[in-house]
């Protein structure tokens, strides 16, 4: 026999005893055989699927002690956790307050915003913050005003090359206790043949933030469109020294501006919605803390828990999920938050419940890291309990519902598992995750547990859609 045909019969051999091992860790044959079929050996999987009961049997198990990086996933844990220590009407309260005097529509000194950490004071709202304010009599401010984030310890400051080198991306955007759209902007490119220009509109629309054009490119092809604008990005605005073709249409491109200081982006759209508003305002805009003396004016109240939750689960937002878990270090210490803090008491809750935690560890609660790890036996356990809390309607319906709508909307759409599952996604390089609940033909629900770390990860979602098609044909 030549050594060739002896090495591919060691390595079919191996593979066959790697996959007979999978059979004995009680894997479905479908999943088995999608994962052999990717290259995914089973040391490189986590799996852990159960009746959603406490004394539920289980179906399926593969590693399940194993600390696995679960990506994305990691937000179910965070927002499970909020639910519970925070409870299900939580809302944060930005505050504003003046240090000064009033006369008539005047303040004689400076209107003062105290952060919470709220992590959906998007355009919409900031713009009705505002405008309760200007409805209480408030027009001429002739102090400054003053960004109050002390709620959050100042080491929360995140460099947003350090995940993947791309700081331009939005998912790359630091936690901020005055956090106002995600500080995100959003480019929107349109070619005029007629005057060859390309008009350029951003938003939101923010004062004293200038954007320079590309030049068109009548004949060019579209190709790598962002990469031919030349940009440049600065804290003071915006320029394209490059080429924006013909041939792209109209184009929208969603940008961190990293080198704008999140006082900077707030002070831009503050001047240019308090302009709209009628107001005036000449000051500067400055970081400190409310003045002992200051009064509180007014205050704006988000939106509840279950909306936020919805918002990271359904759409996997990663900056929401990192103020959340900064939030539940606030409220639980009542100390400068910090991700430290609020990965203790997410630790601290966990183990109150009696769930294992089988080498997790907790970097910024959103799954954006390369160093948070959970188990499936963990994530499983979890699931489990939540079944049995009073806000499980809440935490399952904030989960993509398979085939219909958030990051599961287009996964298995024609299958008869559609519509009758609630999972949570991850993805990142060499990692693919799912965890959630399956609501199987017998009736019975099932949570799901399926964690992949291997370069071959992308590849493994055939083995993950196999498994939720299995649960709720067979559970």
């Amino acid at each position: 026999m030549s050594k060739l045909r002896c090495a591919v019969l060691l390595v079919s051999s191996l593979l066959c005893t790697a996959y007979s091992h999978a059979q004995e860790s009680q894997i479905p044959a479908s999943v088995s055989n999608a994962l052999q079929a990717a290259g995914i050996p089973l040391q490189n999987v986590s799996l852990y699927v159960q009746e959603a009961s406490n004394s539920g049997k289980m179906m399926a198990a593969a590693n399940v002690n194993v600390p696995m990086n679960p990506a994305s996933t990691m937000k179910l844990l965070t927002t499970s956790a909020a639910l519970e220590l925070l409870g299900p009407t939580y809302s944060w309260k930005t505050q504003a307050y003046i240090d000064g005097k009033r006369t008539g529509t005047v303040l004689q000194g400076d209107l003062i915003f105290k952060g919470s950490g709220d992590p959906k004071m998007v355009l919409e709202n900031f713009w009705l913050f505002l405008r309760q304010i200007r409805a209480k009599g408030i027009r001429d401010i002739r102090g400054n005003v003053v960004l109050d984030r002390s709620i959050y310890d100042d080491s929360v400051a995140s460099d947003p090359s350090s995940f993947d080198g791309d700081p331009l991306k939005p998912y790359n955007v630091g936690p901020d206790a005055l956090l106002v759209n995600y500080k995100a902007l959003t480019f929107q490119f349109e070619p005029d043949d007629t005057t060859g220009l390309v008009n350029v509109a951003v938003d939101p629309p923010m004062a004293g933030y200038p954007v320079k054009p590309p030049r068109l490119d009548r004949n060019g092809k579209c190709g790598d469109w962002t990469g031919k604008l030349g940009s440049s990005f600065e804290g003071d605005g915006a320029s394209f020294g490059g080429t924006f073709a013909s041939s792209c249409g109209e184009k929208i491109w969603y940008v961190n501006p990293y080198k704008m200081s999140s006082a900077q982006y707030f002070g831009a759209v503050f001047r240019q919605m308090w302009s709209d508003l009628g107001g005036t305002f000449s000051g500067a805009i400055k970081t400190g803390n409310v003045p002992v003396g200051a009064s509180m004016f007014t205050e704006w109240s988000s939106v509840t828990l279950p909306e936020v939750i919805r918002d990271i689960n359904k759409y996997s937002n990663n900056v929401m999920a990192r103020q959340l878990l900064l939030t539940i270090g606030y409220e639980t210490s009542k100390t400068p938050a910090t991700p430290e803090s609020g990965a203790r008491a997410v630790k601290s809750w966990l183990a109150s419940k009696g769930i294992p935690d089988n080498g997790l560890v907790i970097a910024n609660g959103s799954g954006l890291s390369r160093t948070e790890r959970i188990s499936a036996n963990t994530m499983g356990h979890l699931l489990v309990s939540e079944f049995q809390s009073s806000t499980m309607p809440e935490f399952i319906s904030s989960m993509p519902l398979v085939g219909y709508d958030g990051t599961m909307r287009k996964r298995l759409k024609n299958q008869s598992v559609a519509g009758q599952a609630h999972m949570k996604t991850g993805t990142l390089d060499n990692v693919r995750a799912l965890a959630g609940y399956v609501l199987a033909a017998s009736g019975k629900y099932y949570v799901v547990a399926f964690f992949i770390n291997s370069g071959n990860a992308p590849r493994g979602q055939a083995a993950q859609d196999a498994l939720l098609q299995w649960v709720y044909e067979n559970g």
